[in-house]
């Protein structure tokens, strides 16, 4: 028996012996560049953090010179108290800025945002528009200082990508690595910015890159480690709203009620999301129609919101103390109902004049709003089964938030991690999966893929749909003097029928036309003048278009699972 024992712990220090010499050959070969890597994505959140904190204080300092405070959470009450003239103006002359801004830097006058950062790691190996990024930041700055009803999060997070981006493009980084590095860049923004180191490693995880890859965990959450201590170096460690401390659920039988507040927080959030995309359609059908200029139509939507904030000065900016007072009860039944739908209305206003910022915080105020006025509504039927009205709204907040951001696991997180609450979990992630749940079929997952869908970007199918498009047919064709080319009597005949294909065009466009018509090959040709003939570049066939997307599929599979 002793001899046994002696045989396997020499058998056993053998086997590690082994294992760190095999350990120190791999370091060897292969452990710089990995190093190096980790220091990449550290300096990649050092720097994505500082962005994010003067991005933030930039908008303390404009609205300082704006409303004559730069304290956020009691901006709504300070405004209360100006002549009705400046809240009107200040809107007006922000919207000016903005839209001169982005006439001038951007080719559309939209602001970048989350989307685009989505697209990015989706479709151009993880990189982003810089010079439009940094006029949205710009502008959206402008916008969240001078009483724009949205939030940071959203240029916050470009603004990282566009860092992460110039970064990529020093270093010659591939797709895998360029996708990681984003996500490095979004993770520390997003720490930095909410002081939630955790949920910004998910986020990026969740959102942007929108797999869980164990490659990338490692660096994005060094990022979002930096990015944390930039924000509590600069604002101390402290969270962005305070609770009551009543937060607990009387019985466990009070949580189905957190079931129905789960749906009710869907529909709402999917009636935010369709009110912005409403109001983004009519704001673009009626500077058509009028010919108003592009540079005025942030103004317009200036005006508007300067004119509400008159009367209800709680729609200005992210919404953070009207949040705070859903979640400590400090507001009245149908003061959460009014305030809720005026900031839905304020946010469509801001996102469909082109204002520029995110969805989140408006979100949590909505939620907010909604979980408090479900809570007083549920405390008062059953006051002998039910906890603190408070409690439904933070779980309100978190679901509306969900379902708007299609992120329910960084979502649940990210509202713990701002209110340094963790006794409620259970209130909130049944909140959150269910209003996830019912939102996702009635959009495209989240507000994000929904925008992105909207400009014929099909990310929410998944890479089977999306991939199509990132493949040109002349890079993929036969050319007329390959060999096996497509026989050229065949391809004129077909092209006499109709049936080809520009050179310049995707296996988006192609697919369908092999799946409908049942062809071989397709002739790619270039198109000239209305009476000029086309030109016969060569075929696109069948099989290569289909090797070509399996090789694709095998190598996101390959990211999505290493």
């Amino acid at each position: 028996m002793g001899k046994s024992a002696r045989a396997l712990l020499e058998q056993g220090i053998a086997g590690v012996a082994t294992t760190c010499r095999d350990a120190a050959v791999v370091m060897k070969t292969h452990g710089p560049n990995q190093i190096q890597f980790w220091f990449i994505a550290l300096a990649i959140g050092i720097a994505a953090g500082f962005a994010a904190v003067l991005f933030r204080l930039g908008i303390y300092a404009i609205q300082t010179t704006a409303y004559g405070t730069d304290d956020v959470l009691t901006l709504h009450s300070f405004a209360a108290g100006l002549a009705w003239y400046q809240v009107l103006l200040i809107p007006i002359c922000g919207g000016l800025i903005v839209g001169l801004i982005l006439d001038r830097f951007t080719d559309d006058g939209r602001v970048r945002s989350v989307a685009d950062v989505i697209e990015g790691a989706a479709l151009s190996e993880g990189r982003v528009e810089v010079r439009r990024g940094l006029a949205s930041a710009a502008a959206s700055m402008i916008t969240l200082s001078t009483g724009g009803s949205s939030g940071r999060e959203g240029p916050v997070v470009h603004l990282a990508a566009v860092i992460s981006t110039a970064v990529c493009r020093w270093i010659n980084a591939n797709g895998i690595t360029g996708r990681d590095l984003l996500g490095c860049a979004v993770a520390a923004a997003v720490s930095a910015s909410f002081n939630a180191p955790i949920a910004g490693a998910l986020f990026a995880l969740e959102v942007v890159l929108r797999h869980f890859a164990v490659h990338a965990f490692a660096p994005i959450v060094i990022a979002s480690a930096a990015g944390t201590v930039i924000n509590r170096l600069t604002f101390g460690d402290v969270t962005e709203f305070t609770l009551s401390g009543q937060n607990a659920l009387a019985f466990y039988v009070e949580l189905p009620a957190f079931l129905i507040l789960g749906l009710v927080c869907g529909f709402v959030a999917v009636a935010l999301i369709k009110a912005i995309f409403w109001a983004e359609d009519l704001g673009t059908y009626l500077q058509k129609e009028t010919g108003v200029p592009r540079y005025l139509r942030p103004a317009i939507a200036g005006a508007l919101l300067g004119g509400l904030a008159i009367w209800w000065p709680h729609i200005i900016g992210v919404g953070y103390e009207t949040t705070s007072l859903a979640l400590t009860g400090e507001l009245l039944w149908h003061e959460a109902i009014v305030f809720a739908v005026l900031k839905v209305v304020a946010v469509a206003i801001t996102m469909g004049g082109r204002m520029g910022g995110g969805v989140f915080s408006p979100s949590l105020m909505v939620g907010a709003l909604t979980g408090l006025a479900f809570g007083i509504i549920a405390t008062a039927i059953f006051p002998n089964v039910s906890g603190s009205g408070t409690l439904y709204a933070l779980a309100g907040m978190g679901a509306v938030a969900a379902a708007v951001l299609g992120a329910p696991i960084s979502t649940t997180l990210i509202v713990f991690e701002l209110t340094g609450d963790w006794q409620t979990g259970l209130a909130v992630m049944v909140a959150v999966s269910l209003s996830s749940a019912l939102s996702s079929r009635l959009i495209d997952r989240s507000f994000f893929l929904t925008q992105l869908e909207r400009r014929n970007v099909h990310l929410a199918a998944g890479p089977q749909a999306y991939l199509l498009a990132t493949f040109k047919v002349s890079s993929i064709m036969r050319e007329m003097d390959a060999t096996n080319a497509a026989e050229e009597d065949a391809c004129w005949d077909m092209i006499r029928d109709g049936v080809y294909i520009d050179g310049n065009a995707t296996l988006e466009q192609a697919m369908p036309m092999f799946d409908g018509g049942g062809h071989r090959f397709i002739p790619v040709v270039t198109l000239g003048g209305e009476d000029a003939p086309p030109e016969l570049w060569g075929g696109l066939f069948h099989v290569d278009a289909l090797r070509a997307m399996n090789r694709a599929l095998s190598e996101t599979a390959a990211e999505e699972h290493s």
